[in-house]
């Protein structure tokens, strides 16, 4: 029988998204209200690596779920993708007797807390929180919504009228055929791994805008 849970961090890791405040606020008192010590981890799995931990009290959740962004902070860690950097992070749970970690993200904060759990015994909770509503076993994630919804507003008149509505998604392209899209494709960078270009999905019919 494994031994009973005393104290648990969390943590958001990755692009924010709109609801992970009240995230936060939720499994920090949830986890005091049960007789559990709460940590907060910031800056996700790279605060992890370097020992950015801090203790949760009930009011360091306060006046916060109005707020946009990440109390905790997020970030992306290269280090976290490596053996060298997953022994590190452990160490440092391990160093502040934390029992299990609650990770707020998306598909990477995911496939990271997955990895993890394959060479370390500490588990992780995933709570879903993208925009981009890309992860398996869940119709919903944090963001979601609110983020469709800002498009939504953000294409109407001051009526409330919608004239132009589309969707689109992003293909992504390796380094080596960048030199086939044009300047009209639209392309991002994505930072060496490849490059996207937005191609749309389906159009909304829609009323054309009267003069």
């Amino acid at each position: 029988m494994s031994s009973p849970i005393k104290s648990i961090a969390v943590m958001t890791s990755g692009g924010d998204s709109p609801g992970m405040n009240a995230a936060i606020r939720a499994v920090v008192r949830a986890g005091i209200s049960n007789g559990v010590k709460v940590y907060g981890i910031k800056r996700g799995y790279e605060g992890m690596i370097e020992g950015d931990i801090i203790p949760m009290q009930s009011n360091s959740v306060s006046n916060i779920i109005q707020r946009g962004g990440t109390v905790l902070k997020s970030a992306r860690s290269d280090r976290f993708r490596t053996v060298e950097g997953r022994k590190q992070a452990y160490d440092q749970l391990l160093s502040h007797n934390i029992d299990a970690v609650v990770a707020i993200g998306g598909d990477g904060t995911f496939s990271g807390a997955l990895q993890f759990n394959k060479e370390h015994d500490i588990p992780f909770i995933g709570i879903p929180g993208t925009i981009d509503c890309d992860l398996y076993g869940t119709d919903y994630t944090l963001g979601f919504d609110t983020a469709v919804n800002t498009v939504v507003d953000a294409s109407k008149d001051d009526a409330g009228k919608i004239y132009v509505l589309i969707f689109v998604k992003a293909k992504k392209y390796p380094p080596g055929e960048f030199e086939k899209l044009s300047y009209e494709d639209h392309y991002l960078e994505a930072s060496g791994e490849g490059y996207f270009k937005w191609e749309p999905t389906h159009w909304m019919p829609l009323p054309e805008k009267p003069k």
